[in-house]
C-alpha cells in the first residue's frame, strides 16, 4: 500500500545507540524526543533495549499511551487545563509560568505524590522560557517552594524558533543564571537541560560545557544530522526513515496552464515558469500529508513542480522511459515533512 513511510528500526537503534553514548562520554543524560514519530511503540521499544535516560514528548497522548519504565518528560509547556494529567503521565515537565507550575503543585498534592519541574530560560531564541534579563531568581525561589513541586533542573532551547545556534558566548547566559543561584540561593541543579540537537555541533568539535549535563534529542536520531547547521553526524544514518509514493498518472502536457489563471484551491495565485513541453507525473500524495517543498527525490533527474491536497506533480523528462504508471518514487526527508507524514492517517507506516 502507498503513499507509505520505511521505518529502518535496526538504522534507528544503531542511531540512538551511538548518540546515547556520545552523550555519556560528554558526561550528559539524553532525552530521546519521539514526537516527530508519534511515539510509535516499535521505536519505543528500541528506547527501551537501550535504557535510555528519558523519553521526551510534546504531547500527553503519546506519554499516556506509550509503553515503558523508562522516566517520561513533557517537553512543550503544560496547559493549566491538563495539569493532573500531565501529573498522572509525566514524571517531569518543562514550565516557564510560576501559576501553571502552583496549578501542578496542587494536582501533585491530589495525587499524593512529587512532580518534577525543570524551570526554561529564554537565553534569546523567543520561544519559550522565563527571559533571562528578567528577575529569574525569583522565579526558581518561589518554585522551590512548592511542597509537591521537585525543581529538578533549569532547562533552555535554542534554533527551533529565532533559530539561534548553541555557542559558548550565548550558553554563558544560562551558566551565569546557575552561578547566581549556587551563589545567592544555594541552589543546585540535578539537571542543566541545555538544547537539543543543535548542541550536537559543539560536541563534534570537541568542545564541552561543563555546567550543561542533559541534551533534549529528536531529530538527531532519526535524520542522523545536528540541527544548528544541518550536517550530517559521523557514524550516524541519514535514512533511518523514508518515503514512497505511487505514479498514478504519467502525461505529456505543457508545464504553463492554458487560460486566465486565479486562484488555486488553497486561495493562492500560482506561479509558473515555462518549461516547453513536459513529461509530468503525478503522485498518490498531497499537501493533507506533506509540503512538497520538504521532500527530496532519491532520483536527481525528478523535479518536484506543485501540489493540491491529494496529488504532488513531478517533472519526469529527464528520467526517459525509466517510469510507468505504479512505479514508486523514494523520497528523503526533512524534519518537517517527517513530522507530516508520520501524523498523517493516509501514509502507511511499515517496520523494517
Amino acid at each position: 500500500m502507498y503513499p507509505r513511510v520505511n521505518i529502518d528500526v535496526k538504522k534507528y537503534e544503531d542511531n540512538v545507540r551511538y548518540m546515547h553514548t556520545l552523550c555519556h562520554d560528554y558526561g550528559m543524560t539524553m532525552m530521546a524526543v519521539t514526537k516527530v514519530f508519534c511515539a510509535a511503540q516499535p521505536l519505543i521499544d528500541v528506547l527501551n533495549r537501550l535504557r535510555v535516560d528519558f523519553i521526551a514528548d510534546s504531547r500527553l497522548e503519546n506519554l499516556a499511551t506509550m509503553k515503558t519504565d523508562c522516566k517520561k518528560v513533557l517537553l512543550r509547556l503544560p496547559s493549566i487545563h491538563e495539569v493532573d494529567r500531565v501529573v498522572t503521565h509525566a514524571n517531569l515537565s518543562l514550565n516557564s509560568e510560576l501559576k501553571t507550575v502552583e496549578a501542578l503543585n496542587k494536582a501533585a498534592k491530589r495525587a499524593g505524590k512529587k512532580h518534577g519541574v525543570i524551570l526554561m530560560i529564554d537565553i534569546g531564541d523567543l520561544r519559550e522560557g522565563i527571559y533571562y534579563k528578567e528577575n529569574v531568581l525569583n522565579a526558581i525561589r518561589d518554585v522551590k517552594a512548592l511542597a509537591y513541586i521537585d525543581l529538578v533542573g533549569i532547562g533552555t532551547n535554542l534554533t527551533c524558533f529565532g533559530g539561534i545556534v548553541p555557542t559558548e558566548d550565548t550558553l554563558k547566559k544560562l551558566i551565569d543564571i546557575i552561578d547566581m543561584a549556587k551563589r545567592i540561593l544555594k541552589t543546585e541543579f540535578r539537571i542543566v537541560s541545555g538544547g537539543n540537537s543543535s548542541h550536537i555541533h559543539l560536541m563534534l568539535k570537541g568542545k564541552e560545557i561543563p555546567e550543561v549535563n542533559n541534551l533534549r534529542l529528536g531529530e538527531a536520531l532519526v535524520l542522523g544530522r545536528e540541527t544548528a547547521y544541518g550536517k550530517a553526524i559521523p557514524n550516524m544514518h541519514q535514512d533511518v526513515i523514508t518515503l514512497e509514493a505511487d505514479l498514478i498518472e504519467i502525461k505529456h502536457k505543457p508545464s504553463f496552464p492554458e487560460g486566465e489563471i486565479g486562484m488555486n484551491a488553497f486561495g493562492q495565485k500560482p506561479m509558473f515558469e515555462d518549461y516547453g513541453l513536459m513529461k509530468r507525473g503525478i503522485l498518490a500524495i498531497g499537501k493533507q500529508d506533506v509540503d512538497y517543498h520538504e521532500i527530496i527525490p532519491c532520483d536527481n533527474r525528478i523535479r518536484l513542480v506543485g501540489s493540491s491536497s491529494d496529488h504532488i506533480i513531478v517533472d519526469l523528462t529527464n528520467t526517459g522511459n525509466d517510469y510507468d504508471v505504479g512505479d514508486v518514487l523514494r523520497f528523503k526527508l526533512s524534519y518537517g515533512s517527517l513530522l507530516s507524514v508520520m501524523t498523517s492517517q493516509y501514509v502507511v507506516k511499515h517496520y523494517g
